[in-house]
């Protein structure tokens, strides 16, 4: 028995690798990469391919690179680098060896492209954008050769030693591969390999005038780093003949193998990093870590855990259909990780006062209450019953309506955890709002009811004199529709949801939580799952709110 023999497979990708082992292909090795581009932030959909390539790799005992393919210098920065290398170690997993960037690998490429153009099969081409246009053809004719097609190695080098050393302006000519114009695969049809471009780049400084194209550079660089299984979305897949051909056509060391599957799609969301920095840089967003952004470091300050994000993964699975996953899924995920593992603790987000008459003034009454009720491991927590507390507004009714649970006047509530509670006055200002409600407490009630006794209901409150004063952000999807891009007569901005933040002043916590570290996960007692925001200090406590205890997004569409 080898070590992969109790490996069982969960995807086609994995069915593939199963079979490669057992014809002992790449002599028993998997090895995987993640290549980023290090232009902008990674979202939810980079989260599916980190979870399958570092996932695959530890599956079968193998290895994971995390490579930068950073060959366009003009967009990308070390800001992004370090919010990726942040994201995939939050996630959870670790890369073979150390960091790499297809920079690494520059002069080989540069190299393998001279050895194109030695064997007749790579040409300077002096064709401008829109001249190469035309003469690509369509999806039904076949195109033309360019003019320069038929330069000798020669004219070819000498071209290339001129872009490399940056004699020639940027746009004035390309290096194409010479492969077929005639091609059905449009990708074949003398795709450009490598462009002028005088930028200063982020890892090799000043040093290069010329950037490899993605098609050019990654095969190469997978070889390069012997990776056996190179797994792309299916956007890549009609890219393949030509990481085919240029791997059969360069002296590189390892033969590896490409295979696509399905991208996540996410409704009420978009992920194309081109949009979502537009988000940012017009500042419908406060950054790239905006809670209501699909961006990892956005679920993550939202309060999403790396469990939740993998299980999610997990249950949507990989296959080659490309589909849409519904928004409730991923809620579902956190749901239920935090429902398992988040302390409890009360928060009132709309004080209204109460004043209980029957309980001395200036004492104080310490509950211990369990900080998860089916989790005794987490132990407990202190709260304090005194004479001023505060409850909900929405938690009071002067009249209660059929079939209400919570105070009303002249009835009485249980208080979680503490006594039950019953209003005998309602105290209203000039303008006829409640702002104060008289009620007395029952000392026979504290932590159960006598019997024969029902109280209508239970909510969640704080002392007033002893709570911490905290801001809450009532996050909710950005987009008022499942497809922001489907109406061609307007563009994803026109649905963002104006209702996607609530910024709530004044609540009142639990005094336990003036400690509260950010990313701190916890639920408000019905009031659903909320995490510490990374800006919270001292003096200014704030929380957001991670998703609700159910799925009231679901209850708003069915109207």
């Amino acid at each position: 028995m080898t070590k992969h023999d109790s490996v069982k497979p969960t995807n086609f990708i994995h069915q593939i690798i199963e079979q490669d082992l057992q014809n002992n292909l790449n002599d028993g090795k998997v090895t995987t990469r993640f290549p980023p581009e290090p232009n902008g932030y990674l979202h939810i959909g980079h989260a599916k391919s980190i979870c399958l390539n570092f996932g695959t790799a530890l599956k079968f005992g193998g290895e994971c690179n995390l490579r930068f393919d950073d060959t366009n210098p003009e967009k990308e920065s070390q800001e992004y680098i370090d919010s990726i290398v942040e994201d995939v170690r939050w996630l959870g997993f670790e890369w073979a060896g150390k960091i790499r960037y297809t920079s690494d690998y520059f002069q080989q490429l540069h190299d393998w492209a001279v050895h194109l153009i030695n064997t007749g099969k790579a040409y300077v081409d002096h064709l401008n954008a829109e001249q190469m246009r035309e003469y690509r053809g369509t999806l039904t004719e076949p195109g033309c050769n360019s003019p320069y097609r038929e330069r000798t190695v020669e004219e070819n080098l000498a071209l290339f030693a001129q872009m490399k050393s940056g004699e020639l302006p940027e746009g004035s000519c390309v290096l194409r591969a010479k492969i077929d114009m005639a091609a059905a695969n449009i990708n074949l049809r003398d795709p450009v390999i490598y462009r002028i471009r005088h930028a200063h780049h982020h890892q090799s400084g000043d040093s290069w005038k010329i950037y490899p194209s993605y098609d050019f550079a990654h095969g190469q660089s997978d070889a390069l780093e012997g990776v056996t299984h190179s797994i792309c979305t299916l956007e890549f897949e009609d890219h393949r003949p030509l990481y085919d051909w240029l791997i059969a056509n360069l002296p590189v060391p390892v033969i590896p193998r490409q295979y696509e599957f399905a991208r996540l799609n996410l409704n009420y969301t978009i992920t194309s990093k081109r949009k979502l920095k537009q988000l940012v840089d017009e500042q419908h967003v406060s950054g790239w870590d905006d809670p209501r952004m699909p961006t990892i470091s956005g679920l993550r300050r939202r309060g999403y855990t790396p469990v939740a994000i993998r299980n999610f993964c997990d249950m949507i699975g990989v296959t080659r259909s490309n589909g849409v996953v519904d928004m409730a899924m991923l809620e579902s995920a956190i749901r239920d990780d935090l429902d398992a593992n988040a302390p409890r603790a009360m928060c009132v987000t709309q004080p209204l006062k109460v004043t209980i008459t029957n309980f001395p003034e200036g004492e104080e009454e310490w509950f211990e209450l369990p900080a998860h009720p089916k989790d005794d491991t987490m132990g407990s927590r202190k709260v304090s019953f005194g004479r001023n507390l505060l409850i909900e507004q929405e938690d009071f009714e002067e009249v209660a309506p059929r079939k209400w649970k919570r105070l009303a006047a002249g009835e009485a509530v249980r208080l979680r955890g503490a006594y039950v509670i019953r209003c005998e006055e309602v105290i209203k200002d000039a303008s006829g709002q409640i702002v104060e409600l008289k009620c007395s407490y029952d000392t026979a009630t504290r932590g159960a009811n006598p019997e024969g006794y029902k109280a209508n209901g239970v909510i969640h409150w704080v002392n007033a004199d002893n709570s911490v004063a905290c801001e809450v952000r009532l996050y909710d999807r950005l987009f008022t529709e499942a497809n922001p891009e489907a109406d061609k007569e307007k563009t994803f901005l026109d649905y963002i949801n104006p209702e996607s933040l609530v910024v709530l002043t004044g609540c009142r916590a639990e005094p336990g939580l003036a400690t509260a570290v950010a990313e701190t996960n916890l639920q408000f007692e019905r009031l659903g799952y909320f995490c510490v925001d990374k800006a919270t200090t001292p003096d200014q406590l704030v929380f957001n709110r991670t998703v609700t205890l159910r799925d009231s997004w679901a209850k708003i569409q069915k109207g």
